[in-house]
């Protein structure tokens, strides 16, 4: 039986993860659309959880990004969340970035699962990927003593490639050897191949990212920040994790502007010192002072003033301000909603920072009807609760079947 204070922040970080899912969801419908005005006049007061529809843009400013999608569905910051988490649980917890990029690289790209709008650090941090392996391959080619004959060389590429992409260091000698054997017995073109494997291995950069600071940056945070809760390594991961697919400076400091927040609510401190400690970290700290103060909650207002875009120096000062001043997770996701813009991008901040102090159900948490409207839902919530709880399951198989050709 867990602690009692540990079974409470459990339940908190349990409350606050499925948080961001919800809130997600719910402005999907509205996402991208930047006249207030006009998601007033589709949306009215509960603009939550509307299909995807064209026609919602044919007046005022917007881009109709989810054709194919149904209400409940989630963005592709949803999607790209659920990538990280895949990547935690199957790592117990601790960010293996080899693990990460080889998910993110098979979710998003050719061939993988994921249907629907690619924004731009995605597919940089594609290309990224590709070249990185490709210069990586170059290296170890050119570094190759043994005399291989042109064809015996793109064999043994392909052949450890599927071992690079999932394992490292000494855990490459061995299977390389296998699945080379399976071909070639002479040893020295195992070892030759072995040697390809190590130098792919050293030169597969963890900087993977686009050169850009908008919200993919802070998104994916809140299960890294579960994961990594109270540690004193925090911002170290949280760096390491961005730079994956946001290889910026400034998309850094704001995320560990936003982790900082994260963290303190996950260990159920109170709003204001959490917003204290957070805009510490931030790379504007006055703006994020500012949106603060006054007494009404005013999501467009915050909007006009400093931006509905995707970039984080317009998101955060909107999220700080609707932190601040709504009192509900309903009034929080519906005030996003209303802003405008990239609500769903900024719904991953606020929905798991409402979703830790309020909790789930009653007046003021997440509505139990709102849960029940996510599209695969009890996956998703099984999957947070095992992330939380740490009931890790078998990983999948590490390493593709020997001897099979990549690409």
């Amino acid at each position: 039986m867990n602690h009692p204070s540990r079974s409470g922040e459990n339940t908190r970080l349990i409350n606050a993860l499925a948080g961001g899912w919800v809130a997600d969801a719910a402005s999907l419908g509205l996402h991208w659309l930047y006249d207030s005005q006009r998601i007033d006049e589709i949306g009215g007061r509960s603009p939550e959880f509307l299909p995807p529809r064209a026609d919602y843009f044919t007046s005022g400013f917007g881009y109709f990004a989810h054709k194919g999608k149904h209400a409940g569905d989630v963005s592709h910051y949803g999607a790209a969340t659920r990538v990280l988490t895949d990547s935690l649980l199957a790592t117990e917890g601790a960010l293996n970035i080899r693990d990460y990029q080889r998910r993110f690289r098979t979710f998003f790209g050719p061939g993988g699962l994921w249907q629907g709008y690619i924004d731009n650090p995605t597919r940089v941090t594609l290309d990224n990927l590709n070249s990185i392996e490709k210069e990586a391959i170059e290296q170890a080619r050119s570094t190759t003593t043994t005399e291989l004959t042109d064809k015996q060389k793109r064999v043994l590429v392909q052949k450890v490639l599927p071992y690079t992409r999932y394992l490292s260091g000494a855990q490459l000698a061995e299977p390389v050897r296998n699945a080379i054997n399976l071909t070639y017995h002479e040893p020295e073109v195992q070892e030759a191949g072995v040697h390809l494997a190590e130098t792919i291995d050293r030169n597969l950069l963890p900087e993977s990212g686009a050169d850009d600071m908008q919200l993919p940056a802070v998104s994916k945070l809140p299960p890294l920040v579960a994961s990594y809760c109270g540690q004193s390594n925090l911002m170290e991961v949280t760096e390491a994790a961005v730079r994956v697919t946001n290889h910026n400076d400034e998309a850094v400091a704001w995320a560990r502007c936003a982790a900082r927040l994260l963290d303190h609510l996950y260990r159920g401190d109170s709003l204001s010192a959490a917003l204290d400690a957070a805009t510490r970290e931030a790379p504007d700290p006055k703006s994020l002072a500012n949106v603060r103060s006054g007494s009404s909650l005013d999501a467009p207002g915050a909007g006009d003033t400093y931006g509905r875009t995707c970039y984080l120096h317009e998101a955060m000062p909107v999220i700080f301000h609707i932190l601040s001043h709504a009192d509900s997770f309903t009034g929080a996701v519906r005030a996003n909603i209303q802003c405008g813009g990239d609500s769903c991008g900024r719904a991953w901040i606020i929905g798991p920072a409402m979703a830790a102090l309020h909790g789930v159900g009653g007046e003021y948490g997440i509505p139990l009807s709102w849960l029940a409207r996510v599209t695969d839902a009890p996956a998703i919530l099984a999957d947070i609760e095992a992330l939380v709880n740490q009931t890790w399951t078998p990983t999948e198989q590490t390493h593709e079947r020997p001897g099979c050709p990549a690409d």
